[in-house]
């Protein structure tokens, strides 16, 4: 088992729904979480795409200052070419000594979207991003690729500097549409799901199985979500509403109406959770909808005590979960007291510290008899 733990280059809150506490993303305050998860042994972090600030060049400043910590890099195929992605993830990897990983995001709200300069449908959407890591994957192994499909082309192309992890870094997905389970079978190595009830999870995880297969593949699953663990569970579930305490009617239902307008097959099964109504927001034993009445994208939260979250944990592990990746607010704090009070009791797998390696290119900026000969793409 994996815990990872979650960079808010958006910003930290201490409550949700006020400004309150809330805290800018700057650079120092976002190596302050970086450092802590590294030291206390976290085996990545997500750190998200969208309106924040840019996931690149944040993941990049961070390799420095840590010695173990993965990064888990967020990014969305429609605003950037392949070749391009290849190379930078690449490039991450080996000043990194292989501690990128990638999260591919298609995107569900046509706004946000719209912002980046992407004008598609969904349907759309995911066709380009098939077409997308269909050449991304040939190219990190090392092939020529020219390819002309229906949203991107390319020709000739191919990556000169070859990645330490092989065949590539671990692409990991979340969606939860037909054609985003149809790409996840397809192209992912780890399919990535928010927190819903074990149930609804354990259906997910049998489909992505099954069409997985069809492609004669294997995929392995994690899951992303909130935690509030504390030393007992009457005092994670004050912890729980104190969060949401300035959470009124008004903001709920603002934030419901936007998340009606999102295309996300996802998101519309987080909204349906809660359906904008804070009672009876335990939705599962231990598994709180809380965070959902306001935040979009994944909005639940295991709430228990130590002993309790881990069984809970394990509940998932067993149906094929091997990844958490958990939220904390605020996230420095909740980073150590996860550690401290959650760590002892999982079977964790400790990220070693990664050692350099040494990469062989294939780039000459000679012309040589021998490339003369080569046959040329048609």
């Amino acid at each position: 088992m994996e815990v990872f733990w979650y960079l808010p280059t958006q910003g930290d809150e201490r409550y949700l729904g006020t400004t309150i506490g809330r805290r800018p993303a700057t650079y120092p305050y976002m190596q302050q979480i970086a450092q802590a998860a590294d030291k206390l042994g976290y085996g990545g972090m997500l750190i998200g795409t969208g309106q924040k600030q840019d996931t690149w060049i944040v993941a990049t400043s961070l390799i420095s200052v840590t010695e173990r910590l993965r990064f888990l890099v967020a990014f969305r195929p429609a605003i950037m070419s392949p070749s391009l992605a290849v190379r930078m993830a690449s490039t991450f990897d080996q000043i990194s000594n292989g501690r990128i990983i990638l999260n591919v995001v298609t995107g569900g709200d046509t706004k946000e979207l719209a912002k980046d300069g992407i004008f598609l449908d969904h349907e759309q959407r995911y066709e380009l991003t098939d077409e997308f890591l269909t050449i991304w994957r040939s190219l990190m192994q090392g092939e020529e690729v020219t390819y002309n499909g229906r949203h991107l082309q390319v020709q000739g192309a191919k990556l000169q500097f070859p990645p330490v992890q092989k065949p590539y870094p671990t692409l990991y997905f979340g969606g939860s549409s037909d054609p985003a389970l149809q790409v996840a079978a397809k192209h992912i190595d780890v399919y990535l799901t928010w927190g819903e009830p074990p149930d609804q999870v354990a259906q997910k995880i049998a489909k992505v199985r099954q069409l997985a297969a069809e492609q004669g593949r294997t995929v392995r699953f994690g899951i992303r979500m909130h935690v509030i663990v504390r030393e007992t569970t009457q005092q994670a579930w004050d912890a729980a509403n104190e969060l949401i305490q300035y959470v009124d009617d008004e903001t709920i239902a603002a934030a419901h109406q936007r998340f009606a307008q999102s295309e996300s097959e996802g998101q519309r099964r987080m909204a349906q959770l809660h359906k904008g109504n804070r009672q009876n927001l335990e939705i599962s034993p231990n598994l709180w909808a809380g965070v959902g009445l306001v935040r979009g994208g994944a909005g639940t939260t295991l709430v228990g005590d130590p002993d309790t979250v881990a069984e809970r944990m394990l509940e998932y592990a067993d149906l094929g979960i091997d990844t958490f990746v958990f939220s904390g607010y605020p996230h420095l704090e909740e980073a150590y007291r996860v550690a401290e009070l959650l760590f002892p009791r999982l079977p964790l797998q400790t990220p070693a510290i990664a050692l350099p390696q040494q990469v062989a290119s294939t780039f000459s900026e000679f012309v040589t008899k021998t490339d003369l000969l080569k046959p040329q793409p048609v």
